[in-house]
């Protein structure tokens, strides 16, 4: 075993000092330099507010949007390549751990019209039901890649799940903004997404829909929907390049009531605190998942951490998450965030305001 262990790290090193000694030397340097994190991965605001830059469309560029919170991203194709060739995954030996969990759904709950429910069926994607309408957030129903494994397979067809009349979509990015699930609602089904998306929702046949820009508001009934601020990004072609379309996060005035937050993917930022100000919020929704190694990862998502910080600010009620158990996009296991949050929360007095659901679950709210 000596021998086999010494001969593995002799050509891993061989190997490295090859690749590296073929790339450019601004190249290497950047490789070098990866893990050199800045102290903060967001640009402060500064007292700037989040509704004066939405006004100024400081988030729109020539042909493509930005990101008024995040640092430039050229260079992210390297750290890619660093990130898999080069680093040590901390979690190995608790990736055998993950285990396949089918999921299923209790529809006559689903279906109870008087109720305000949320219901989880996997990644980003959940069912609102208010006041006997549903919306369904960010659907995906299996895996958007043929390599990617999916750890919460339907146990049921998608066509069994209730017709939604609004879909929100928060972004571009596959794991969200799956056309093969888009394309099996009824072609009437009413989508609001941000601007950027016009062709690909015309080549799925969605063609009833609203376009929000961030601080823009749509009513349905007795409720309102609106498009907030995220620190995010998005793309779709490597070629075409990033952030041809825009992302933000939800906030939903619903017609029962309860004000309902819905993070989609966004990093920690300071803007958390002026949205909090401003809006009541009953339950925060966060997008927490794949939020390691935090130096590749943190300009992009928030960890259990900032979570618990982000939450915070926005004083809401009760906190819930997604975007973990389906599809392992980061270093740590797919069943990891739910028990790194929750210890967060005990360390910050807050658990009792964690409403636990696994995939597959509603919970009244």
């Amino acid at each position: 075993m000596n021998r086999r262990r010494f001969l593995n790290t002799f050509f891993t090193l061989l190997k490295t000092s090859l690749l590296a000694s073929a790339l450019p030397a601004w190249a290497q340097a950047s490789v070098a330099d990866v893990k050199e994190a800045p102290p903060l991965h967001y640009r402060p605001l500064n007292g700037r507010s989040l509704r004066e830059i939405a006004r100024r469309r400081e988030h729109h560029g020539a042909g493509r949007f930005l990101n008024p919170f995040g640092f430039d991203r050229s260079g992210r194709l390297l750290k890619v390549l660093s990130w898999k060739l080069f680093h040590r995954n901390p979690f190995e030996e608790e990736l055998n751990q993950q285990t396949v969990a089918p999921v299923s759904v209790d529809w006559e709950r689903l279906r109870r019209p008087g109720d305000l429910s949320i219901t989880y069926l996997k990644h980003a994607s959940l069912v609102i039901q208010d006041a006997g309408s549903r919306i369904l957030v960010d659907p995906v129903f299996s895996s958007p890649f043929w390599f990617m494994r999916d750890y919460t397979p339907f146990d049921f067809d998608p066509s069994r799940i209730p017709a939604p009349e609004l879909v929100l979509l928060t972004h571009g990015h596959y794991d969200h903004f799956d056309t093969s699930s888009l394309a099996q609602l009824p072609p009437d089904t009413h989508v609001i997404a941000p601007p950027g998306y016009a062709g690909l929702l015309d080549e799925v046949g969605l063609r009833r829909r609203t376009t929000l820009d961030w601080y823009e508001s749509v009513r349905s009934g007795d409720r309102e929907i609106m498009l907030l601020p995220c620190n995010h990004w998005t793309m779709r072609n490597p070629v075409a390049g990033p952030n041809l379309g825009l992302w933000g996060s939800y906030l939903i005035r619903t017609a029962t009531g309860p004000t309902i937050y819905i993070s989609g993917d966004t990093a920690y930022f300071d803007g958390f605190d002026q949205i909090g100000k401003e809006f009541d919020i009953d339950l925060a929704v966060f997008n927490l998942g794949a939020y390691e190694p935090r130096w590749f990862m943190a300009q992009s998502h928030i960890d259990p951490r900032e979570t618990v910080q982000a939450f915070r600010e926005l004083k809401a009620q009760k906190l819930m998450i997604m975007h973990w158990g389906t599809f392992q996009l980061g270093d740590e296991p797919v069943h990891l965030p739910p028990q790194h949050l929750r210890e967060e929360m005990q360390k910050a007095g807050l658990l009792s305001r964690l409403v636990d659901w696994r995939h597959g679950d509603t919970r009244l709210v």
